[in-house]
């Protein structure tokens, strides 16, 4: 997903990067194969609890055929 996010806490991240972002600021970078990753956990957690999810996000996760 694409967030506004702080990259002082990053400094090598920039406009494109895949960042771990925790409260607005990027606090780390991660490699695309990571980010993927991460996501497929993310989506499988929001099978289980769709609604709690969506509430912590503000939108659903974006669908992985898109």
């Amino acid at each position: 997903m694409r967030r506004e996010a702080c990259l002082a806490c990053a400094l090598r991240a920039a406009v494109g990067t895949y960042a771990i972002v925790h409260v607005g600021f990027a606090i780390t970078e991660v490699d695309e194969a990571e980010a993927e990753r991460t996501l497929a956990v993310l989506r499988a957690m929001a099978g289980a609890m769709a609604g709690a999810v969506e509430a912590e996000l503000g939108e659903p996760l974006p669908d992985p055929a898109t």
